[in-house]
């Protein structure tokens, strides 16, 4: 990613917009400012934390990394407390998703950071890494292999220009595999077989449709690959990047330092040595699986991904959108039912959003999610639809969105219907179960509002809050007319009382 890279619309306004990568083996951070059509990079800051060498076997941390990681993010965040949080980023990835039960630790670093923090998924990952390489390149018509190999996991996408067209992760880093092979720095060839072994296992299921898809640039980000292409190139093995030949002398040449105390070249920084050779047997696996003859780097990663996805939703471009999109043409949702209920789920909350002390920005776009994916799970059996429809949002893969949005999507599709049940709210964070349950009321309401699904214009309905009791207001006269109606309203009393909502109407 250049230091000065060209926007579609123009802006006067400065704007510094930060993204954070808390990754397995170090953290990251990115600043840029964005004013008139320009996207300035003005600070970076990385961390060796490694934070996958110090997860316990319950997976839990072990105190003196959780410490190290607090410590980093106080740093971090003292940098960035101040910004809005619609200009901050944080995502976790492979470890932060191996610990996501230590409640606490999440909760402690949002404290440092002052930023709510995202656990992304590792498809997630590998498309926000696509995306920032993607930026970084000026050969922007060609199909490209990106492999970014991080701590605990590696993302392997083949894409072209910002497309990803396929997107895989794998459950091993450099520094599980140096913890697995290599733990007490000692460098033997058997090792080393037995490491690049285990990772051409974990590609193997993979590797054949890639060959099948093709690429004409193969691209390496993250630290590992940098430092693997500055070290072949300080020891004149390569001229442009990696080629096979080089990495098949740097895999011998570790091996005969026997150690990982004794690499000695300007290349490697010394919190870069303890997880070198596991990095080189996943490249080393990478390069004879897909055939790869030479890699180059981009400087783009995860952290400047994260960037442009910010700068896709500032211009209303948000990849989301066209995800639930996507999801609800895959899944043949009935759009204009789906369009009725969200009129009417908006018109209720433009009434009672600001006593429910819901953002109106946000209350919208999470309603018109919802709406439109109320009956995806009617591809799989009308009986208990909402179920099926819930697991689908959850366990899908959803670009753009972090694990703990799916799962509050998933919560609002899950309690559009039938008994509300607060159990539905678990793996949610507490502080968002008041929010989960106003808008899924809503969700609620309008669904029943349309059962008919009639294409007639829904009545003008009052809705009012008072504490826990809602209260509806219809045109004189319409519940006479409508008793099916009046009829689900009395069910839906009942179906309310564990959200701990009273309803009445009139």
């Amino acid at each position: 990613m250049t230091d000065s890279t060209p926007l579609l619309n123009d802006s006067t306004t400065p704007r510094t917009l930060a993204a954070i990568d808390l990754g397995s083996n170090s953290f990251h951070m990115i600043v840029g400012r964005l004013q008139n059509d320009q996207l300035q990079i003005i600070d970076r800051l990385r961390e060796p934390v490694r934070l996958a060498a110090g997860i316990t076997d319950d997976d839990r941390l072990e105190d003196k990394t959780r410490r190290k990681a607090l410590d980093c993010l106080q740093r971090f965040g003292q940098r960035i407390r101040e910004l809005p949080d619609d200009s901050v980023r944080v995502v976790g990835t492979n470890t932060l998703r191996r610990i996501q039960s230590d409640n606490r630790f999440l909760a402690d670093a949002q404290q440092a950071l002052g930023h709510a923090i995202e656990i992304i998924s590792g498809i997630e990952e590998a498309r926000l890494v696509h995306l920032g390489v993607a930026h970084s390149l000026s050969e922007q018509g060609i199909q490209r292999l990106v492999v970014d190999i991080g701590g605990g996991s590696t993302e392997i996408i083949i894409g072209q220009g910002c497309s990803p067209l396929r997107l895989e992760s794998l459950y091993m880093g450099c520094v599980s595999m140096s913890q697995r092979f290599f733990a007490d720095g000692v460098i033997s060839k058997i090792a080393m077989k037995q490491a690049v072994l285990a990772a051409r296992l974990e590609l193997q299921p993979h590797k054949q449709i890639y060959r099948q898809l093709g690429w004409s640039m193969a691209i390496g980000s993250s630290g590992t690959i940098r430092t693997i292409r500055d070290l072949v190139m300080e020891a004149g093995w390569s001229d442009n990047g990696i080629s096979a030949d080089s990495l098949k002398k740097l895999r011998d040449t570790l091996v005969r330092l026997e150690h990982t105390d004794n690499i000695d070249y300007a290349s490697v920084s010394d919190d870069r040595k303890p997880v070198l050779a596991g990095g080189v047997a996943i490249l080393s696996a990478v390069f004879h699986a897909l055939k790869i003859d030479r890699m180059l780097h981009s400087s783009g990663a995860l952290r400047e991904g994260l960037l442009y996805e910010q700068l896709g939703r500032i211009r209303h471009h948000d990849i989301r959108e066209a995800t639930v999109q996507s999801l609800a043409k895959r899944y043949h949702i009935d759009l204009q039912q789906a369009q009725r209920v969200e009129d009417t789920a908006q018109a209720l909350c433009a009434q009672v959003g600001e006593h429910w002390f819901l953002r109106q920005d946000d209350a919208r776009q999470w309603l018109h999610w919802a709406s439109l994916l109320h009956e995806v799970g009617l591809v799989i059996a009308h009986s208990q639809y909402h179920r099926h429809g819930a697991y689908l949002v959850e366990y899908s893969d959803l670009p753009g969105f972090s694990l703990r949005d799916q799962r509050f999507l998933s919560v609002l599709v899950r309690c559009h219907r039938r008994k509300f049940l607060k159990a539905a709210l678990e793996g949610l964070p507490e502080k968002m179960h008041a929010t989960a349950i106003r808008l899924a009321t809503l969700l609620r309401l309008s669904v029943l509002l349309h059962r008919s699904r009639s294409q007639q214009q829904a009545p003008d309905i009052g809705i009012a809050i008072d504490d826990k009791l809602v209260s509806l207001r219809f045109p004189q006269g319409w519940l006479e007319e409508h008793p099916l109606t009046r009829t689900d309203l009395d069910i839906e009393k009942k179906h309310l009382k564990p959200a701990g909502l009273k309803l009445e109407y009139s």
